[in-house]
């Protein structure tokens, strides 16, 4: 791949990643309610769902997608499905009035924790993160139409791919960590249960329209 080819994915990178979508708004919420360093398994796990993603478009399976009314269809719907349903969970959190106020020691100790009642695990938040990604068709419409601008048709397909792919997650990481550091530095100001209610149901209401919105979502092949 030609230098030129790779400065110019890389640029469009950073434009997609810093463009608001689902996963901007998980990194924030996530990043306000839990933290940056709890974040970022939520964080690696949206890379590895972009990854999955890019290599969907890649091989053509995204064009399977965009070309099948059904296959899209189901994709689209346990898309916005998920959406909605982790908006919800996220609505309905329910949070404690923490009391004495917080410090630097306790947030250091992860005794925020304590504000929200069944926090996720790792795990669970790594899942989140994976599936926000991976079943988000705005992002196979998208490969599917931006990737074949930057492949070289007599260049090795897969070390292409790999190297768009490395790029691609690497940009998403730093700009996701980015949004969850600047929602962490709001926590000192929304410790009480009442902000934190409205912050949960503004993340809340965000993902749930987020959700909706990808039922519009329309294939571009006939």
């Amino acid at each position: 791949m030609d230098a030129t080819v790779w400065w110019a994915f890389f640029a469009a990178s950073w434009l997609i990643s810093l463009s608001p979508g689902s996963a901007a708004v998980l990194s924030m919420g996530h990043g306000l309610a839990y933290g940056v360093r709890a974040t970022s398994f939520s964080i690696a796990g949206m890379g590895l769902g972009l990854a999955l993603v890019l290599l969907v478009a890649g091989a053509g399976v995204g064009a399977v997608l965009l070309a099948s009314a059904t296959a899209f269809t189901v994709v689209k719907v346990l898309g916005a499905g998920y959406l909605i349903w982790l908006g919800w969970q996220q609505w309905r959190l329910p949070v404690l009035d923490p009391k004495p106020p917080l410090d630097e020691a306790v947030r250091s100790n992860n005794a925020l924790s304590a504000l929200n009642t069944g926090i996720p695990s790792a795990r669970q938040r790594f899942t989140i993160g994976f599936l926000t990604n991976a079943t988000n068709p705005k992002g196979i419409v998208f490969m599917v139409a931006v990737l074949p601008q930057f492949i070289v048709p007599n260049r090795p397909l897969w070390l292409q791919l790999l190297l768009l792919l490395v790029t691609s997650v690497a940009v998403e990481m730093v700009v996701m960590h980015g949004y969850a550091f600047l929602a962490s530095r709001a926590q000192r100001w929304l410790a009480t249960a009442r902000a934190r209610r409205v912050q949960n149901r503004v993340f809340g209401g965000v993902l749930m329209a987020m959700g909706a919105s990808l039922l519009l979502v329309k294939r571009t092949a006939g």
